[in-house]
């Protein structure tokens, strides 16, 4: 049974691969096959793949991706033997999973809105003290009911002398070994955000048990490209990235 031992390898692609249906195609066999893992594009034009599973399914995909989709010219093929890591998706990295915006409320408290495009609707975690670029610093986040999409463009004055901002807003992309929604919903959730004040790997950790609104999570700033160890981006960029007001200016004018 040595065909069925699972094992894991890291491929790079090189040549005429992007642009090609390359991505779509490796996840497309890799489905038929049940490999997990990813694939994704390169900064240097090359596309990039990891997959995990029995040793000749794995040696199937590689061959594939020495030959590639009918359009692609492959010129190099570096394959890696690396751990497995338990992936149980196979999903193509560096595309946009939807839309997340950022809120900045004042009502009884103040306090900012985090919302991610999860199946048509606003998932959304209301963050008190905000969003951070420090990965040692652990924000609480409290899961609230989901929104509509279309209050995602909302600001200005609400009713009892209360106010939104929008404070950052972008797209972003699903990561982690599992699919998502699922990740939510086991409480445990990697993303990559890709704002004007917030920008790379994210992760929403559920911290005690139970789903769905007023559950409590933390939201922590992966260690990355983007990380800012010891800044406080609320503090250095308060004001909107609609209108460039801050939540104060916003209230004094009423409107």
């Amino acid at each position: 049974m040595a065909s069925r031992t699972r094992r894991a390898i890291r491929a790079v692609i090189a040549g005429s691969v992007q642009g090609v249906g390359f991505r779509e195609a490796t996840r497309r066999l890799a489905g038929e096959l049940g490999v997990m893992g990813w694939v994704r594009n390169t900064d240097d034009g090359a596309v990039a793949v990891h997959a995990e599973g029995p040793s000749t399914d794995i040696e199937t995909l590689v061959a594939f991706l020495r030959e590639g989709p009918p359009d692609a010219t492959v010129v190099e093929v570096t394959i890696a033997e690396v751990r497995v890591e338990g992936h149980e998706q196979f999903a193509i990295r560096g595309v946009s999973a939807g839309v997340f915006v950022v809120q900045q409320h004042t009502a009884s408290t103040r306090h900012f809105d985090l919302r991610l495009e999860v199946s048509g609707v606003m998932r959304s975690w209301a963050v008190p003290k905000g969003p951070t670029l420090d990965p040692s610093v652990k924000r609480m986040a409290v899961q609230v009911a989901d929104h509509a999409m279309e209050h995602n463009a909302f600001e200005g004055p609400t009713d009892h002398g209360g106010g939104v901002v929008i404070w950052d807003r972008g797209h972003y992309e699903q990561g982690g070994r599992v699919a998502w929604p699922d990740a939510l919903d086991r409480g445990h959730a990697v993303f990559v955000l890709h704002g004007e004040k917030l920008r790379g790997g994210f992760v929403l950790q559920r911290t005690k048990p139970g789903a769905g609104p007023r559950s409590q999570w933390l939201l922590l700033k992966r260690r990355d490209d983007e990380a800012r160890p010891g800044s406080d981006i609320v503090t250095e960029r308060p004001t909107s990235v609609l209108s460039g007001r801050t939540l104060d200016e916003l209230l004094r004018n009423g409107k």
